[in-house]
């Protein structure tokens, strides 16, 4: 399948992917587990194609969850050298393609390699007017939604934010995600059928898409697909089809 299928019409301005299924793609080539994480670094550049090539306006990548410290160390440390190479390695191409790069998440956490990294990519490309790639890093939904409570919290008992004034508008302007609309899609790879703790408040109203397909092996046809599953889907958002049809 190729972008000709797809009805231009009608694209997700914002797409958010589960990169999951690195390490069973190693291991089923007998490799070490870092093997499948360097490998997926070409399916990130791949979707990133796709995604600008058909008019996405955004992208959101779970690279690296809060859970994921949890891993053994040496995992992580490669993961974290990965993260920097690829950021290197990259961010010439990201302009050259006008990509805005951008992160949420827990980041002040992360190796000092990375936050320099991470800082020197995103001032690069910060007045790039193309797709905007979004890499939650160091990220929990959990967290999110508990520091932006904490932060309201403050405001209320200082006096500077009214409690009747807190309403569903106002907590995802608390989210890190606060200048980003919400996803319209969500891709998770590998067979599995969960969220795992990513970015719950902003997918109550997104599309799930469930693939079998290894992230490593996730291509340029896998992400047109996506769409194409996501095009031939009716979006209610609690309306009846013919309220839908009527407008």
């Amino acid at each position: 399948m190729n972008d000709l299928y797809l009805d231009k019409e009608n694209i997700p301005k914002h797409v958010a992917i589960i990169m999951d299924g690195n390490g069973r793609w190693a291991k089923q080539k007998g490799e070490m587990r870092i093997f499948g994480h360097t490998n997926g670094v070409e399916s990130v550049r791949a979707s990133l194609t796709a995604a600008g090539e058909i008019g996405i306006k955004y992208l959101t990548l779970y690279a690296f969850s809060t859970e994921n410290w949890n891993r053994p160390k040496e995992e992580v440390a490669a993961l974290m050298d990965l993260l920097v190479k690829a950021i290197y390695d990259e961010v010439e191409e990201l302009n050259e393609k006008g990509v805005k790069l951008d992160t949420i998440g827990n980041t002040n956490i992360l190796p000092d390699s990375c936050q320099v990294a991470l800082k020197e990519a995103k001032e690069r490309t910060k007045n790039n007017s193309g797709i905007t790639l979004i890499l939650a890093l160091s990220y929990s939904s959990r967290w999110e939604i508990a520091q932006a409570i904490k932060k309201m919290a403050g405001e209320a008992k200082d006096g500077s934010l009214s409690v009747e004034a807190i309403n569903e508008d106002l907590i995802s302007s608390y989210l890190s995600t606060a200048n980003y609309p919400d996803p319209e899609l969500l891709i998770r790879t590998s067979g599995e059928n969960r969220v795992s703790n990513f970015l719950m408040w902003q997918l109550a109203y997104t599309e799930l898409y469930f693939t079998k397909t290894l992230w490593p092996d996730f291509k340029k046809e896998h992400f047109y697909k996506a769409i194409k599953d996501y095009q031939e889907r009716e979006r209610r958002f609690g309306k009846t089809s013919e309220q839908i049809t009527d407008e």
